[in-house]
């Protein structure tokens, strides 16, 4: 009896409906980049793209053109990490709205997203500082170690803790007014005598707080998360990377 229990528990702990939406969502998502890609291999380039191609053409157009403005040369690939960050993370954010549960509302999911940026920081370090990249945990001098090594963890923890905030907050906030509106429903309607009598009330103000904590606030969250994971990447370029790159591109236009 007390295995049966220890097994149903972890099944429990383990296979939570938000994690399981947010596997959905990631499925979905990937089902249409391969459509995407197969359309995009047999397409014609003579020919203007239609459809879900020319949707995501644009789409990417801009994110490139958004990557080289904020994040400078050497992330031309970048643009294409966000366009499945995006469209996922704000599915998380607002798929509460058709009633599922929203991944947001499971701190494994921003967790998880915030490990994404939190590896690709210390991999662009990594990456252009070399055996340098380790110097950082003891500058200005060795007895900084401790504190470096903290500091070092602050992006994750501030952007899960931000995430995670935001979404529990509009959950709980929409889940007193369900509970409100369906208690003075039932009181004002409890000559009809069953349970429909909560539900009279209940479409008349969260429609509104629906839109702004799954929508507008879904949508600021995932802008807020996207520019913070390109600022928190580039910044890890060093900048005489930068000053060269300006240096060779002059070079070229006066020859």
């Amino acid at each position: 009896m007390g295995d049966i229990y220890n097994e149903e528990s972890l099944k429990f702990t383990f296979f939570r409906p938000e994690i399981f939406v947010a596997l959905c969502i990631a499925l979905i998502l990937i089902v249409l980049a391969i459509i995407v890609g197969i359309q995009a291999r047999r397409a014609d380039f003579k020919k203007a793209p239609k459809g879900l191609l020319l949707i995501v053409e644009w789409a990417v157009e801009k994110l490139d053109a958004f990557t080289l403005d904020t994040m400078g040369s050497g992330f031309e690939n970048f643009g294409g990490i966000l366009l499945g960050l995006i469209p996922f993370l704000f599915l998380c954010f607002t798929i509460g709205i058709t009633g599922l549960p929203t991944p947001m509302n499971n701190l494994a999911v921003p967790l998880t997203m915030a490990l994404v940026t939190f590896g690709f920081i210390h991999f662009t370090a990594m990456r252009y500082n070399h055996l340098k990249y380790f110097k950082r945990f003891i500058d200005p001098i060795p007895v900084f170690l401790p504190i470096n090594l903290i500091s070092m963890w602050a992006p994750l923890i501030s952007m899960t803790l931000r995430m995670f905030g935001n979404a529990i907050v509009g959950w709980v906030l929409l889940s007193i007014v369900n509970w409100s509106l369906e208690s003075v429903s039932a009181s004002l309607f409890s000559f009809i005598g069953s349970d429909v009598n909560q539900i009279f009330l209940v479409p008349i103000g969260t429609p509104l707080l629906h839109a702004y904590f799954d929508l507008f606030s879904g949508f600021i969250q995932t802008m807020v998360f996207v520019f913070l994971t390109v600022l928190f990447i580039a910044q890890e370029k060093p900048e005489d990377i930068d000053d060269n790159v300006a240096l060779a591109t002059r070079k070229e236009v006066k020859e």
